[in-house]
């Protein structure tokens, strides 16, 4: 224990050892006989002194980690997972903390607030039993993994801060996810859909979406200024997402970001210019200019380098985009897929014209080739070379006269087993 000090003092002719020690910042002062007297060996007294600090250190220290370890008793992992939720708040992005949020004080918390547990006793098998629940909620394998990796990271700073020994969930397998398989449009229905969005508000967001595999977040954050018109390039480095918003009133608002930060730094990319594309961004930059004389003062120019706005300079907010997608594709008796389909379709298109994992990743900006890999299922063009391969090593007769005389020769041999079979009886 440290910051403890120890010295001799005489007491009605008796040695008396005088211990100095801090409390919460405060000193303390604690007198303690030696039980020697005065005219009696010092040397003697100053062996008892190093006896009695020694022994109220450790009477210290087991004071300490008891009152230490009393205190983890109190904390219930439901409370721990709010706190590590005020913790982290700070210390990612704003839409990383939504989502967080969401999944904490919804689901986390409304188990273990009815399946109460300390912290320092939760075990594995509550971990399991907590994602089996999840699993009767209707939740699958993939957004299970996510309460997972929020689980671990949680316990992983419960860790580091001395609240547990060992983290839990280490022990507990990762949740099973589903194999991904992705819808997509074909080409045919893809031309289909450029057709039916002609001259409605997804007209270039749909275009843009396909062409070039983005995401909504992507797609609504492309900015004028990234776009070389002069060079034929467009660069993806901008983003508006939604996160709740949070409010003092019971109901809970949401507002969109807009972030010069992409997913990922893979995700930072610049890509070509496709002629189609360029007319329809000349187009648009008129038609804002059109608005913006028409409307004046009641046009938003907070957002005047956004290539998606409204007729009044508003962003396109991601939802609207979503449930815009929907009702073009019903009133049209297009397959539905999901608006984050086209990216897929992209991504599909891409890998069945021959184009290699590695150039698609680097058209859609994926983090890593393992993401890309996902379509490789798709690409069968492969597998008929792989066929082709096989066939031509491992080739045989196929001749059908061939057959055809073989299987006389079958038949006699039957007939002739058959002749003998009655002969013999």
């Amino acid at each position: 224990m440290k910051n403890i000090t120890a010295y001799l003092t005489i007491k009605n002719k008796t040695y008396y050892t005088v211990l100095t020690y801090y409390v919460e910042g405060q000193r303390k002062l604690k007198w303690v006989s030696t039980g020697i007297k005065e005219n009696e060996s010092r040397k003697k007294a100053e062996k008892r002194l190093i006896q009695i600090r020694d022994e109220f250190i450790n009477k210290l220290e087991t004071i300490t980690t008891t009152k230490t370890e009393d205190k983890k008793v109190q904390i219930s992992f439901a409370d721990f997972m709010i706190k590590w939720l005020e913790m982290i708040k700070h210390q990612v992005e704003e839409s990383t903390y939504t989502g967080y949020k969401r999944q904490i004080e919804g689901r986390t918390k409304e188990y273990f607030t009815k399946h109460p547990i300390m912290i320092n006793d939760l075990k594995p098998v509550h971990i399991l039993d907590f994602y089996n629940w999840l699993y009767l909620q209707g939740l699958k394998g993939n957004t299970v993994v996510k309460y997972h990796a929020n689980i671990r990271k949680a316990l992983d700073y419960a860790v580091q801060t001395d609240l547990i020994p060992s983290n839990p969930a280490i022990k507990v397998g990762r949740p099973h996810q589903e194999q991904f398989i992705a819808d997509y449009y074909s080409e045919d229905e893809l031309n289909t859909l450029f057709q039916v969005v002609k001259d409605t508000p997804l007209e270039l967001i749909v275009y843009l979406t396909a062409f070039y595999g983005l995401r909504r977040s992507e797609v609504l954050g492309i900015r004028w200024s990234a776009i070389d018109f002069e060079n034929k390039t467009i660069t993806i480095n901008h983003k508006v997402i939604t996160v709740t918003n949070e409010s003092e009133d019971i109901e809970t608002k949401t507002k969109m970001i807009t972030k010069s930060k992409t997913k990922n730094k893979s995700s930072y990319r610049t890509l070509p210019l496709f002629k189609e594309i360029e007319e329809l961004l000349l187009y648009t930059r008129k038609m804002q200019e059109y608005y913006k004389s028409q409307f004046r003062d009641s046009y938003n120019n907070q957002y005047k380098d956004y290539v998606c706005v409204d007729e009044l300079g508003n962003l396109r907010k991601p939802d609207y985009v979503s449930h815009k997608f929907k009702q073009i594709l019903r009133k049209n008796n297009l397959r539905e897929i999901r608006f984050h389909d086209l990216r897929h379709s992209c991504a599909t298109l891409l890998v069945k014209k021959g184009i290699s994992l590695r150039e698609i990743q680097d058209w859609l900006g994926h983090s890593s080739l393992r993401t890309t890999e996902r379509y490789a299922h798709l690409d069968s063009s492969s597998k008929i070379k792989s066929a082709s391969a096989i066939e031509k090593a491992l080739s045989f007769s196929t001749n059908i006269e061939n057959k055809e005389i073989k299987k006389d020769i079958l038949d006699l041999d039957s007939n002739t087993s058959t002749l003998e079979n009655i002969s013999n009886c």
